[in-house]
């Protein structure tokens, strides 16, 4: 409780600024970061800022008080990139791709600062596995927690470092984070393992040379999957153009031998499952997303949108360029150029320059998509699934033809979602406190009683996985499998399961299922949905409205009024500023 007050108290004069009208370049911080933390917890040096915590401290219920604020300015732009060597338009951070990496240590406060310097465009941005607890109008979802930031305005966003590892920022609103609004947040922590060097959030994307605004209304129309040209590590790539010439260049990475280095991967693809490999070279996992788990080691690593794994490499292999992989899987993605989306591993002191010649791991198909399983994922600190007495909610997956064109949407729960972007659901809830009369396509679920579990079971008929995020916390990982589950022939796993924020919901010929749950612990309105962007703009996602009788412990007027009457303006006068919420396309759930 002191540490929910003096988070409280640190906020509240941050919360109450009303939006700044300018923005300035580049981060500002205040204070040393610690970087490159060596070492578990018997060997941190005694300079850290978390010193007294460590990894078997219940960061759901402690957080170090650092008293230091991190500050950053984000201008979202119109530009264009020519990130594998091909120009095409793009969305961007400060004009960067990926955007600039938000860094804290566990503990801090970060504020960030973003204006919307776009054209036709409004923004929201989300910080992906960031708990913000008591702290939802931060969250950053368009139509859930605030409106969309419309051209030539700001909002500033403030939250705490609840927890400690890797993951990213990205938009909230339609597709704009595939079109390069994202960015890497890092915060520096106890570590399961020990390393010497942190290389920092390692990103992966599909890509293609049309955008995704441009390929979506083709892929409501059409019941087949989308096609990706190519890919992206870290932003970059190689292609071959009409006239046979290689352009582009490839991500390139420098090791020193013997050391070991801690790489920070996140899948930002819009529909591509990858497994990540360096030839020669076994990875040692350390984190899932927010969570520290047992180290394990293992040769590839497959990786769902949306998920993020820390590792830990050595460089223990003979000085030379080794391939760096993100091979899509087939079953789950489309990718004309599965075989090329590659970096360059390169030892300090190897003389050959060329392309690497090393070969690809033999660890079986790069077919199946799949998460690694339970028994690998093992969180340090362990913690039960407590679900006696839990409520216990059955989402259905489905995809259904709608309207007379007809268009392709995603239903959960029994319907598309589809809510507006200037009627968020946190006013509703602020003009009606007992509201209770949701429609069906607002997917509400309630959880209305403090602390009472929520098992969810989302299942799926279609041969179709989906990566699920649920915002504001991290959920329990009771099961995942193929085929229909019924609690009498698959088994919970409630006895320290994996805690993560996006999971796999797994599937075959015979659908699949994920089991999930989490306590009623954070009041907010939270945003449950696919992490495959086309999938979610159709209509695939639900919301939890969790605790709604205290949403006044952190709800501002302010803030949530004049952003929404700057959008309203913009509307009035400008055709980008309307929703389209019919059936004639293009769709728009809202998110």
């Amino acid at each position: 409780m002191e540490i929910l007050l003096l988070l409280l108290g640190l906020l509240a004069p941050l919360l109450l600024c009303s939006p700044i009208k300018h923005a300035s370049p580049g981060p500002r911080q205040a204070g040393p970061i610690s970087r490159g933390i060596e070492g578990n917890t018997s060997s941190l040096p005694v300079d850290t800022p978390w010193q007294g915590y460590d990894l078997n401290t219940n960061y759901y219920e402690t957080t170090p008080e650092t008293n230091v604020v991190r500050e950053y300015w984000f201008d979202i732009v119109n530009t264009t990139a020519a990130l594998d060597g091909v120009e095409r338009s793009v969305l961007l951070v400060n004009g960067q791709f990926p955007g600039p990496t938000i860094e804290a240590n566990w503990g801090d406060i970060v504020k960030v600062h973003v204006t919307n310097r776009m054209q036709d465009n409004g923004t929201a941005i989300h910080f992906h596995g960031i708990r913000q607890l008591y702290n939802n109008q931060m969250d950053g979802v368009a139509a859930l927690t605030q409106c969309p930031v419309p051209p030539n305005s700001s909002y500033t966003y403030v939250w705490r470092a609840e927890a400690y590892g890797s993951s990213w920022y990205h938009s909230h609103f339609s597709l704009q984070a595939w079109e390069g609004v994202f960015g890497g947040i890092v915060i520096h922590g106890p570590a399961a393992a020990e390393y010497d060097h942190d290389l920092g959030v390692l990103f992966l994307n599909d890509w293609s040379h049309q955008t995704v605004d441009e390929m979506y209304q083709s892929v409501l129309e059409n019941p087949s999957p989308p096609h990706f040209q190519t890919g992206l590590i870290n932003g970059s790539n190689i292609w071959t153009n009409m006239d046979n010439q290689t352009v582009g260049r490839r991500f390139q990475t420098e090791f020193v031998p013997g050391q070991r280095y801690r790489i920070r991967l996140v899948n930002a693809a819009m529909h591509t499952q990858f497994k990540f490999s360096i030839d020669n070279h076994e990875l040692t996992v350390i984190e899932s997303d927010f969570v520290p788990i047992v180290p394990f080691t293992t040769n590839n690593v497959p990786i769902g949108m949306g998920q993020r794994y820390d590792i830990i490499v050595t460089a223990n292999q003979n000085p030379d360029n080794y391939w760096i992989r993100a091979i899509p899987q087939s079953f789950c993605s489309d990718n004309g150029n599965p075989d090329n989306i590659r970096g360059i591993l390169h030892y300090k002191g190897a003389t050959d320059k060329s392309d690497p010649t090393s070969s690809k791991w033999d660890y079986g198909d790069d077919i199946q998509c799949l998460d690694f399983s339970s028994s690998q994922l093992v969180p340090w600190l362990a913690l039960n699934a407590n679900i006696g007495g839990a409520q216990t909610v059955t989402s259905g997956v489905d995809f259904l033809p709608f309207g007379d064109v007809p268009l392709y949407l995603w239903t959960l729960g029994g319907n598309a979602l589809n809510i507006s972007w200037n009627d968020p659901t946190l006013q509703q809830t602020f003009e009606d406190p007992d509201k209770m009369n949701w429609t069906p396509n607002q997917g509400v679920i309630e959880a209305a009683t403090a602390n009472q579990w929520t098992v969810l079971v989302i299942q799926s008929d279609a041969a179709v996985p989906h990566p699920i995020h649920l915002h504001g916390h991290d959920f329990y990982v009771l099961a995942q499998g193929f085929g229909t589950f019924s609690p009498q022939n698959v088994t919970l796993k409630t006895t320290n399961p994996p805690r993560r924020d996006t999971a796999l919901m797994t599937a075959s010929d015979d659908g699949g299922y994920l089991v999930m749950a989490f306590p009623a612990d954070n009041p907010g309105v939270w945003l449950i949905h696919c992490h495959v962007g086309f999938h979610a703009t159709e209509g695939f996602a639900q919301q939890i409205v969790e605790r709604q009788n205290e949403f006044n412990t952190f709800f501002n007027e302010d803030l949530l009024e004049n952003t929404c009457a700057a959008w309203d303006e913009y509307a009035k006068v400008n055709p980008y500023g309307s929703q389209y919420r019919g059936l004639r396309g293009p769709y728009e759930s809202g998110i």
